[in-house]
């Protein structure tokens, strides 16, 4: 019989210790940093394959060719571009898991491990410094963002005339890179409707591919701003609870203190009669 008990007991107490588990994970910090990730992902996958994707439209239809030298040209621009993505993908992969630490270490169940001091010493300071740096990564998501709709613009254009090539067949219209301040004035780099270079441009897959990787990168970089403001809301929320926990430490101190007072007050007038009496 008390075998059975036991055994009864064994699943009781995985199952408890499972619910516990459950309960320390911070949900919401996870749900911000798998947007974070997915954002992040999508941000610096396209963009890079978009990047490589429009050093081959320059080259083979509008001819433009890469400076030799130490010249800053648009083929060295987008080199750069493609680092920073390297940089950001290294970066905010680093940050979510700190963000996912600092999530952990706010919760209830790292509470009852450690105890409030710790909790409420070190976790207002961190929580203010995420506070404060997540905000500046979320107004330069916003920055980032902006800049990448330009592309998503130009390819828009780009991708219009081709769409329409039959209404737009009788015009001279072309495509300057001037414009768009990829090329030196002086240098002409354009491709004019009705050309060959037109044409092909417009009936290879490459033009289309890079314009939807431009949208996804541009969608990516707008997942990562929602995952900032998400952040940024959840650290807010353990600020507050950090705040409370420490003016509860502190309230607790004192009333303790007082409750320590009275018994030794109380316990010296008990002495005082006892005394007296004897």
């Amino acid at each position: 019989m008390e075998e059975n008990m036991e055994d009864g007991q064994a699943p009781k107490g995985c199952f408890e210790c499972c619910i516990k588990c459950l309960g320390g994970i911070p949900y919401a910090s996870l749900i911000a940093t798998i947007l974070l990730y997915a954002g992040v992902a999508l941000f610096c996958g396209c963009g890079h394959e978009a990047l490589s994707g429009t050093a081959n439209i320059l080259q083979a239809y509008f001819e433009v060719e890469r400076t030799a030298g130490d010249t800053l040209d648009v083929f060295t621009m987008i080199d750069i571009f493609k680092y920073v993505i390297y940089g950001v993908a290294a970066a905010f992969f680093v940050y979510g898991i700190l963000l996912m630490v600092e999530g952990f270490f706010t919760t209830g169940a790292i509470k009852d491990l450690y105890g409030d001091f710790k909790i409420t010493t070190c976790g207002r300071c961190v929580s203010a410094w995420f506070i404060m740096l997540t905000y500046v990564f979320m107004l330069a998501w916003l920055g980032v963002t902006a800049f990448t709709s330009l592309p998503v613009f130009m390819y828009f254009n780009i991708w219009t005339i081709c769409q329409n090539t039959t209404i737009v067949g009788g015009t001279n219209l072309c495509l300057d890179l001037r414009q768009y301040g990829i090329v030196p004035v002086g240098d002409e780099k354009k491709v004019c409707v009705g050309s060959d270079n037109f044409y092909k441009m417009c009936e290879s897959t490459e033009l289309d591919l890079t314009f939807h990787l431009f949208i996804v990168a541009l969608a990516g970089a707008g997942a990562a701003v929602i995952a900032m403001v998400h952040y940024l809301m959840v650290l807010s929320a353990n600020w507050a609870y950090v705040k409370d926990a420490c003016r509860m430490q502190k309230y607790e101190d004192i009333k303790s203190k007082e409750e320590q007072e009275l018994h030794d007050i109380h316990s010296t007038r008990s002495k005082e009669r006892l005394n007296a009496y004897t």
